[in-house]
């Protein structure tokens, strides 16, 4: 590798399997997240458990003893000017809350380049699109105020793709990954910055691992496009999937959600698919739905999004309001978004009736 960088994650439940990737080919990163979860972190490092073509069970990966580093921290501790990235891993909501938000204007006041690895583009990244009203769209944000001091050129959104979760029965520095597919970053404004992005992306493709006595490829690559519009093929997976797990009757799995009426999903797949292609996306940005609804299939429990709302928060990643917001700006609209809509709203309400003193 022709050269190491220092990587700073907000976030140490998805963001430690970007970190350990990037520690696996050489680069040093931290993880900022809560004193317990950085605590064990420090002293027992992070375990990705991944499944691997070809191969029977799970190979794990352990983040002591790889050719680079991976440390964690709280967010008095960071200081983002000493890093060469800063990659966002945390649920939207999260932004505002106290000690994150400090963090967040020190690094929009460092102008570090940020990678976002969110559901939910920042809306800093929004301005980086043509055809979008990026102050029509704040209300789909939890604390917009957070964005507005970040440099779009120094903004980049990267779709999470890979799906993990961490097991219950496991310590929080535990991370298994279900469906292991690659990040797929959109370029940076500059050329400088898209070239940290081209030799993270060099570094993770030469990495083999040591499993059994030989070297093997492992998946979860980082690939790096041209078009702002590729991260946005995300949207048409979270319409049909993620979201729809919220139901008139209750939670359901992206699975069920995805396979219970195919033909729905395959309507507001395919709607969300035409609005991002209205803003400017080619179709070769986007995602076939074939592919998708298999993948699907292994995707047996419910969204983050979709358990963090039946588990009483206040506040979740509002992806469903933000595609419904900026298709109106372009005429469109579309029934079972603004049902799904509908129903995140009035559990939202309730929970926060719920906390109500």
């Amino acid at each position: 590798m022709s050269k190491s960088y220092r990587i700073l994650i907000l976030g140490a439940s998805y963001g430690s399997l970007l970190g350990t990737k990037l520690a696996l080919a050489g680069h040093s990163v931290d993880l900022v997240c809560l004193p317990a979860e950085a605590e064990l972190i420090n002293r027992e490092g992070a375990v990705i458990r991944t499944p691997v073509k070809g191969r029977e069970g799970l190979v794990e990966i352990r983040s002591k003893g790889l050719p680079g580093k991976l440390g964690a921290l709280g967010p008095a501790q960071a200081d983002p000017g000493s890093y060469d990235l800063v990659a966002l891993a945390m649920q939207e909501p999260q932004y505002g809350s106290a000690g994150v938000r400090e963090l967040m204007a020190r690094v929009a006041s460092a102008r570090v380049p940020c990678m976002s690895i969110m559901n939910m583009p920042p809306l800093t990244y929004l301005k980086r699109l043509p055809e979008v009203d990026v102050a029509a769209c704040r209300a789909s944000y939890t604390e917009p105020t957070v964005w507005d001091a970040f440099d779009p050129a120094l903004m980049t959104l990267c779709s999470p793709d890979p799906q993990a979760f961490r097991p219950p029965q496991e310590k929080v520095n535990v991370l298994q990954v279900r469906l292991p597919t690659n990040f797929k970053a959109a370029r940076f404004a500059s050329d400088a910055h898209t070239q940290i992005l081209r030799d993270l992306e060099a570094s993770v493709m030469a990495v083999r691992f040591a499993v059994g006595g030989e070297r093997i490829e492992l998946p979860v690559k980082l690939h790096v496009h041209e078009s702002v519009f590729v991260p946005l093929a995300k949207w048409s997976m979270l319409m049909a999937g993620n979201y729809r797990c919220v139901t008139a009757a209750g939670i359901r799995s992206i699975r069920d959600a995805v396979h219970t009426d195919l033909a729905a999903s395959r309507s507001i797949y395919e709607w969300v698919v035409a609005l991002c292609e209205k803003m400017g996306a080619a179709p070769a940005d986007m995602v076939p739905f074939e592919k998708y609804a298999n993948a699907a299939l292994s995707l047996v429990t419910p969204s983050s999004a979709a358990r963090t709302l039946y588990a009483g928060a206040a506040h979740i990643e509002r992806d469903d309001l933000l595609v419904q917001t900026i298709g109106a700006q372009h005429g469109m609209h579309n029934a079972v978004l603004d049902e799904v809509v509908r129903l995140v709203e009035a559990q939202l309400a309730l929970n926060r009736k719920d906390k109500e003193p």
